[in-house]
């Protein structure tokens, strides 16, 4: 027996029984995010859409406290205060935020209201090949959990889709097809990075994908990956190319320096301060600025960091005055920052705006193809360096290296042939010009069990130290010692610098 379907299903049928009669895409989105209003019970619906070149969001319908209020309009291609928009997207991935805190949280993209919102829900909206094509947005002034919609949402807004782009296509079929501007392809020399794996191939695509939208870019992955010369890559081939590109590592410094060393300061601004310092924004300034182990700065600094990548404005110590710069911010860490933001150690704010574009970079373990290559160009460099003949590798040294898991991956990778080209006097690297640990090395069966103990310990820290490049201050906190702890236990096992 057929039942008569509840006055809010009759208003869901009617509306879209007059779509059906829609020819117009326009009318079309904005009759649907009417729908997704009710059917969410939100006051705010939006749909936002990517243009061709996948570099720009535009607000294409709007629903808003029972009356369309639709303006299109295009976000700029910084994406100034839509990081969470930014976010949502590049990640390809739903973004709920119960309670929003308009303090924490830009939301610069929700119109104004009598009360704030308190509730938001972002949705990434696919095309049939699985890329993200635009985005559907639910605000409500109500703490409530916007995500048991989502679904819902999500097919609403990909039907939606579908529809006004095939009513795009019947309208203009007997139009001729624009001519599309093709994205920007990798160079064919990796934009001066070695390698050819999978997935330094993903890599260089999305490098080419960045290279000429000035927005962040967070570098993620283990220590030794390269991070600073795709950094770099990123700066020489993109249209900056022409100004400076300047490096900092935010765990190099204490705060008050680095505070100083990034802002600059005036003269007096501290016991010390005889004359006016110019700081690293100002010296990038048309530039970029390669923010290394940016997990590592300091909460403060975090705060007016964000308000130089938000408002493009630096104030420098010891100054009432700010002042305009145009810094492309690149930054890197090794560490997993949405885990520092759950325990507080970094601003959630930051981590969303930082986080517009990531690239993450591969350990060298899962670039087998590539290990070989880079071998023999850090082993061709080394000779050229030295200025002698170039060397040639035994097939023994080849297979060596290609087993070996390289937990310091492209830097101890390069640490280990330059060794090796000053320790071969015969023209061909053999195996024992390697430093290579071996299962057979580590099990010997003549030791004791503290003489094992200790080869353990030892190959740990050594490791660990390789890992950080040298540095001990962060082997330390990475095994969970006290520096000076760390110290004792080289001292006690007879490890130097050379065995770094």
């Amino acid at each position: 027996m057929l039942t008569e379907p509840s006055p809010l299903a009759s208003a869901l049928l009617d509306r879209f029984a007059e779509l059906a009669w829609t020819t117009d895409a326009s009318k079309w989105l904005d009759g649907v995010v009417k729908i997704a209003a009710q059917l969410a019970n939100c006051p705010l619906i939006q749909l936002y859409l990517l243009d061709a070149t996948h570099t720009r969001l535009t607000l294409s319908a709007e629903w808003f406290e029972g009356s369309r209020r639709h303006e299109t309009a295009s976000l700029p291609s910084d994406y100034h205060d839509e990081q969470l928009l930014q976010y949502c997207l590049s990640q390809n991935r739903q973004l709920s935020i119960v309670p929003l805190d308009a303090s924490l949280h830009q939301t610069g993209f929700l119109p104004e209201s009598s009360r704030s919102w308190r509730s938001l829900l972002c949705l990434p909206l696919e095309d049939a090949e699985g890329h993200a094509v635009g985005l559907m947005v639910a605000a409500s002034i109500a703490t409530q959990d916007l995500a048991t919609a989502a679904t819902t949402l999500a097919n609403l807004g990909r039907f939606a889709l579908g529809q006004a782009h095939l009513l795009n296509r019947l309208r203009g079929a007997a139009q001729p097809a624009p001519t599309e501007v093709a994205p920007p392809r990798p160079c064919a020399s990796g934009y001066g990075l070695i390698g050819d794996s999978p997935r330094m191939r993903t890599v260089y695509g999305l490098i080419g994908k960045v290279l000429h939208n000035p927005v962040s870019v967070l570098l993620t992955g283990e220590t030794g990956t390269g991070k600073e010369l795709v950094a770099r890559a990123i700066h020489e081939c993109g249209s900056r190319r022409s100004q400076a590109f300047i490096v900092q590592n935010c765990a190099a410094l204490p705060e008050h320096l680095l505070e100083s060393e990034l802002f600059g300061y005036r003269k007096g601004a501290f016991t010390g301060a005889e004359r006016d310092h110019e700081g690293l924004f100002d010296a990038a300034n048309g530039g970029t600025l390669f923010l290394d182990e940016i997990g590592d700065m300091p909460l403060t600094l975090q705060a007016k960091l964000l308000r130089v990548l938000q408002e493009g404005e630096v104030r420098p110590l010891g100054s009432t005055r700010t002042h305009k710069v145009d810094v492309r911010i690149v930054a890197a860490t090794h560490q997993d920052l949405h885990k520092r933001v759950e325990e507080g150690r970094f601003r959630e704010d930051l981590y969303y705006r930082l986080s517009i574009f990531p690239i993450e970079l591969p350990p060298l373990r899962d670039r087998d193809q590539d290990i070989l290559r880079l071998a023999r160009h850090f082993a061709d460099k080394a000779c050229s360096f030295l200025q002698r003949d170039t060397v040639r590798w035994s097939d023994a040294a080849l297979e060596q290296l290609a087993d070996y898991a390289f937990p310091g991956n492209v830097r101890e990778l390069k640490g280990l042939v330059e060794r090796a080209v000053l320790l071969c006097d015969s023209g061909e690297l053999l195996p024992e010009h390697f430093s290579l640990r071996t299962v057979t090395d580590e099990l010997d069966s003549t030791l004791n069990l503290r003489e094992r103990l200790e080869r353990v310990e030892r190959n740990l820290l050594i490791d660990c130290l390789r890992k950080n490049g040298g540095n001990q201050s962060q082997a330390a906190r990475e095994l969970g010692l006290p520096r000076r702890t760390l110290l004792y236990r080289m001292e006690r096992l007879g490890i130097s610098a050379a065995d770094i």
